[in-house]
């Protein structure tokens, strides 16, 4: 079931549209749920609304496997969203996918992600019976970056994270200076993946964009040994490839043991 409602993020004077997936076990009990956060959310439960017609179809996915989570969908500003998903202005390494005369953009990332902590997770914990200590994030492409950006500025919220074919390269040099300079020890699960055919089979800028994420990992796992990152043979970066992915959404919750005041 979904529950859909707006809120105003007051650093942008906008409403956004959220999506709340509650498992259909949430009306037979008083049991709280951990909660997965994502970014992109008109992608994120039904083909019907998704930007470019394919999402990642969650809502059947979850009736279908009953797991016990809830999920949180963010819509995207389109019109924004690269200013919203870059913490940063693009930096110089972004020149050698989008060339030296493109425009720049970003730098609105922290007050996206402070919308998320400060006013969006409280209403969520105030309004569900959520595990507030048991939160993840995940998201695709600049989604990603702005998933691993939010880990480190909250990284005691924000536990298990999940980035599918992050585009890090609009903030590379930024944001491996952010991973080296954060303490990242209250990371549980840090899941990473790329496609080996991004932007195409052996096209330049699906070799550089797997580099890209290749050297983003290496930064995470010094810090958090548990990291791990998978190389896709032949995946390209398109919703098709995503929703393959989406088991390893919920692998955070295999074993998870839940504190007993919280259950």
């Amino acid at each position: 079931m979904l529950d859909i409602f707006l809120m105003t993020i007051k650093s942008f004077e906008q409403q956004r549209r959220i999506q709340v997936y509650l498992p259909r076990s949430y009306q037979l009990g008083e049991k709280k749920y951990p909660v997965l956060y994502m970014h992109d959310g008109q992608n994120v439960f039904q083909d019907g609304e998704a930007i470019g017609g394919v999402s990642l179809e969650l809502e059947s996915s979850l009736d279908e496997t009953g797991l016990d989570v809830i999920v949180v969908a963010i819509d995207q500003n389109s019109d924004e969203r690269k200013n919203e998903y870059c913490p940063w202005e693009n930096g110089a390494y972004s020149q050698k996918f989008l060339g030296a005369e493109s425009s720049s953009f970003g730098g609105k990332g922290k007050q996206y992600i402070e919308f998320i902590v400060e006013e969006l997770k409280p209403s969520i914990d105030k309004k569900y019976r959520t595990v507030e200590i048991q939160t993840a994030m995940a998201g695709i492409s600049m989604g990603g970056l702005i998933t691993l950006y939010a880990a480190c500025l909250y990284p005691k919220v924000f536990k298990d994270l999940f980035v599918f074919s992050g585009a890090f390269y609009a903030n590379q040099e930024k944001m491996e200076g952010l991973l080296e300079a954060t303490d990242l020890s209250a990371i549980r699960t840090p899941y990473m993946d790329c496609g080996t055919d991004e932007a195409g089979s052996g096209t330049f800028v699906s070799k550089e964009f797997l580099a890209s994420n290749r050297a983003i990992y290496e930064v995470v796992k010094r810090k958090v040994p548990a990291a791990n990152f998978k190389v896709l043979e032949g995946e390209e970066h398109n919703y098709r490839s995503f929703q393959k992915r989406v088991p390893q959404l919920f692998s955070f919750l295999i074993n998870d043991v839940i504190p007993e005041g919280c259950r």
